[in-house]
């Protein structure tokens, strides 16, 4: 059985709100490409119900809206 590669690509601004250093968000962002690559992101990865999520925890739904809102209209210089 032949499995689909996935690509990891990150979205303008996906890291804004990341606090810590250089090296630590490129460890970060290369473990996310690791765990895309061995599977391991596919297996431990849950559906989030955001209705749900909504209800949980809505200071995260509220910045989720508004990341998912405004990359379309990212300008990168």
């Amino acid at each position: 059985m032949t499995s689909k590669k996935i690509t990891v690509t990150f979205a303008p601004g996906a890291f804004d709100s990341f606090e810590g250093t250089q090296e630590e968000l490129d460890n970060l962002m290369a473990e996310i490409v690791q765990m895309a690559e061995s599977g391991e992101l596919m297996e431990q990865g849950e559906l989030v119900d955001f209705d749900q999520l909504i209800e949980d925890d809505s200071e995260i739904a509220d910045h989720l809206t508004g990341f998912m809102s405004n990359t379309s209209t990212r300008i990168l210089q």
